[in-house]
């Protein structure tokens, strides 16, 4: 049974930092790209980075370039997502996915496979 379950998620400062990790299982880890989206209240859920299967091509929102970083770990399917400098509009519920196929892929509409989601709040 295919899972990606989220983790790390928190209340932080503005200029605070947090490290997202997203476990996988039920399914070959390596070959796919792996995306991180965010939700906040009433707005569209965004894609926030995506990190190809081997990890050597990535891609950054505007919002996030030079302050996030995305990477992976082959050998234990987990992604992660670095988040420093944090802002207040960083808020929101943080999703790791899996694209549909085995290519690389930064269109939200790739991605079918989800986790449950972690809550990050940006905050004094």
């Amino acid at each position: 049974q295919l899972q990606l379950v989220e983790s790390g998620g928190g209340l932080v400062q503005p200029g605070g930092s947090l490290t997202l990790s997203c476990v996988a299982s039920g399914f070959n880890f390596p070959y796919y790209t792996i995306g991180w989206f965010r939700q906040a209240p009433g707005k569209e859920r965004e894609g926030v980075s995506f990190i190809s299967s081997t990890g050597y091509s990535t891609h950054y929102a505007d919002s996030v370039k030079d302050r996030f970083t995305i990477s992976k770990d082959n050998g234990q399917s987990t992604a992660y997502l670095q988040m420093d400098s944090l802002k207040p509009e960083d808020t929101g519920v943080y999703y790791c996915a899996k694209s549909t196929y085995m290519e690389w892929t930064i269109n939200s509409s790739d991605f079918a496979d989800w986790g449950q989601g972690t809550q990050v709040t940006v905050s004094t």
